[in-house]
């Protein structure tokens, strides 16, 4: 396949891609974006040559345009809507950074009080709601939850289910990012046995999410504000990964027409894949299996031996071949909750810092780039809030609804968008005929 550039006065894409195919040649137009690869636009490939493209896991394969984020893996860059995700951590705040990824702007002062205020207002789920849980087993997997609560949402709210009508997906998305929290903490509190928390409007978004997992009736809560910017930080961090699994999920489920609420709860249920949002589980167990700082060299002997099958969870990154971004922010919010709390009395958070310092150290970790990651990270933080294992990817979820609905509208409001259809190589039997019981062999 050769590229070559259009004449400055021919119509359409600035140049295309010649491909040969059995002696007949074939122009491909080569689509050019703001950042990142040219795309070759292959829609048109079946019905100029009958033949369909081979992509496993569509790695290579673009399946939209979208304005929201960027990622550049070898250089470590995540942008959201243009910003960095380090600025956005720094300086910003978990709903001004939905607003963003929503409507493509930071918010004036005027508008991000306004869509606080609209979010505040919905973070309430319809009373009839909460017996959905009592419907569950007690040690029912709080992800199995989630995807069942959140596909029933469509089930109490009919007024935000039309997505041909704007205002409609407008109230929908913003009912999403504001009680997805309040789901994730009666969730938590369910699996515990204790009351559920109602969400209180004179709090923010994720003050509001921790006073709900983890006060009681029966004494005033008092937060931490470390643990509330850390979250928040967690939150923002997580808030959106570009074309990833359940995004794309998201977007599949959308294709068809699908209300908002089951999209949402197809990701949620993407999301509960050990490879996608399990990984700062997996980095936690980890630290388990090692168990005491003392053995570490052991572990690190294992992992440098090709033979011996054993992984360190939680370093290096599929997309980031450099160091990841979000990574740099969550160490330091990392070390902020540790010094808040201290790790005394947590061997496994000792073990962590231990491991953390000797990785970054060690020239076989430093030549493989293999960088502690933000899933090592924010498995440790999220463990010394006080959050179970379990609710791991809970709080993956509640910080990435809002890329799901970022992505979902962009979609929805697509021109080209159109019902997602992969295709196969086929490799089954050829055409056979039928044969009767009694004449098979």
């Amino acid at each position: 396949m050769n590229v070559h550039d259009r004449p400055d006065d021919a119509p359409g894409p600035e140049t295309n891609a010649d491909l040969v195919l059995n002696d007949t040649k074939t122009q491909l137009p080569v689509r050019a974006g703001t950042l990142g690869p040219n795309v070759v636009d292959v829609s048109r490939l079946y019905r100029d040559t009958g033949c369909f493209t081979y992509d496993p896991g569509f790695t290579s394969t673009a399946n939209c345009v979208s304005r929201i984020t960027y990622i550049d893996g070898d250089h470590g860059t995540l942008l959201y809507r243009g910003y960095p995700i380090d600025q956005l951590a720094d300086h910003s705040n978990f709903l001004e950074v939905c607003h963003l990824l929503l409507y493509g702007d930071l918010p004036t002062k005027d508008a991000a009080n306004t869509f606080r205020h609209t979010i505040t207002r919905h973070t309430m789920l319809h009373e009839q709601m909460t017996r959905f849980f009592t419907g569950f087993r007690r040690d029912a997997h709080p992800m199995a939850i989630m995807v069942g609560v959140v596909g029933a949402l469509s089930a109490f709210y009919h007024d935000s289910t039309d997505i041909s009508d704007p205002e409609q997906r407008a109230v929908a998305s913003h009912r999403m990012i504001a009680k997805m929290p309040t789901i994730a903490a009666m969730t938590y509190k369910y699996s515990l046995g204790q009351p559920f928390i109602y969400p209180r409007n004179d709090f923010d978004y994720t003050a509001n999410f921790l006073q709900m997992c983890f006060a009681i009736p029966c004494e005033p809560y008092l937060g931490n504000p470390v643990m509330t910017k850390a979250l928040d930080r967690i939150f923002i961090l997580h808030a959106d990964h570009e074309q990833n699994a359940s995004t794309s999920t998201v977007r599949l489920a959308g294709s068809s027409g699908a209300n908002p609420f089951a999209c949402v709860a197809a990701g949620i249920a993407c999301l509960w894949g050990p490879a996608h949002g399990g990984a700062n589980e997996a980095a936690l167990n980890m630290l388990a299996e090692i168990g005491s700082v003392d053995r570490i060299p052991e572990f690190i002997a294992k992992a440098k031996d090709k033979n011996s099958g054993f992984r360190l969870m939680g370093f290096g990154h599929r997309v980031y071949k450099n160091y990841d971004p979000r990574a740099k922010v969550m160490q330091q919010t990392c070390h902020e909750v540790l010094d808040t709390i201290g790790t005394r009395n947590e061997p496994l958070l000792e073990v962590a810092m231990e491991l953390e310092r000797i990785a970054l150290q060690d020239e076989y970790f430093i030549e493989k780039k293999l960088y502690p990651n933000i899933d090592f990270y924010s498995g440790i933080t999220l463990r010394a809030m006080g959050f179970p294992v379990s609710m791991f990817t809970v709080l993956f979820a509640v910080a990435r609804t809002v890329g799901w609905i970022a992505q979902w509208k962009e979609m929805i409001e697509d021109p080209e968008q159109r019902i997602g259809r992969p295709r196969q190589l086929y490799m089954g039997a050829t055409e056979r005929q039928f044969v009767p019981m009694d004449e098979r062999v």
